[in-house]
């Protein structure tokens, strides 16, 4: 009898071995993508000093009410939007994408498609392994 694998331990390990190769300085700090069954959440987080500089979800009041009647991947592509606004008004031009472990399709390409869209570079870490 073959066992089931566990696809968010599966999704969990592939994360902890992007997170190997990313971190966030000051200077690119790194967007992070979590997204559930009907939410998608993102946060800027410099991980030199331990703390999120942004965050945008499904759920904020202002990206609520611009989702209501949209598809998940639109949503996710206005989630992207707000979050590139909220950092370039901070000063933040440039950060590291981490999928989160995420395959880069539908919804987590979307967010960063709608970052980049609204202006927000997406590079590769300074520490990222070629």
């Amino acid at each position: 009898m073959f066992k089931q694998a566990n696809k968010n331990a599966v999704r969990q390990n592939r994360h902890r071995r992007l997170r190997h190769h990313l971190s966030g300085t000051a200077a690119r700090p790194r967007l992070c993508v979590t997204r559930s069954i009907e939410n998608i959440y993102a946060q800027i987080i410099d991980d030199v000093a331990g703390v999120t500089l942004v965050a945008a979800n499904t759920k904020q009041a202002d990206v609520a009410k611009a989702v209501a009647g949209k598809t998940k991947v639109e949503a996710a592509a206005i989630v992207g939007e707000t979050i590139a606004k909220k950092a370039l008004e901070k000063g933040i031009t440039e950060v590291v994408y981490d999928r989160g472990g995420y395959v880069y399709t539908g919804r987590v390409a979307a967010l960063a498609d709608g970052a980049r869209k609204a202006g927000l570079a997406i590079g590769k870490s300074d520490n990222a392994a070629e």
